[in-house]
């Protein structure tokens, strides 16, 4: 088994990514909202005559969404990683994202054999 992590850079995409994910094979993936440090110093370094009015009040958050999933094997990621890039393009490209995949030692509260339907109820 394997985490497969993504950091997406354009949040549009986060509907579109999930979808082909899921088509890949990935079941059950977990999304953040995250801010990378360079976008922070970017926000804090803006000048107010530039800032639009939802900067200057706080709620203009820009950030990135992080995805998490368990994948039963490299092939899933990897069919993950080129869904992604069909939406998105080429993740060598600025501005796209990262995607990598730890090992998985162990897991614990997922069901047994982890490729079963996460369709149907649990009992």
């Amino acid at each position: 088994m394997f985490m497969l992590i993504m950091v997406l850079d354009d949040t549009s995409h986060l509907n579109a990514v999930l979808a082909g994910w899921q088509q890949a094979g990935v079941r059950g993936v977990t999304v953040l909202e995250s801010t990378g440090v360079n976008r922070l110093l970017l926000r804090s370094e803006a000048q107010p005559m530039f800032m639009g009015f939802s900067q200057m009040f706080g709620s203009g958050r820009v950030g990135h969404n992080t995805l998490f999933a368990v994948v039963e094997s490299m092939e899933i990621a990897e069919a993950a990683v080129q869904a992604t890039e069909g939406i998105i393009g080429d993740l060598n490209r600025p501005h796209t994202g990262i995607i990598f995949a730890l090992p998985v030692l162990k897991t614990w509260g997922l069901p047994e054999p982890y490729a079963t339907d996460f369709d149907s109820p649990r009992s």
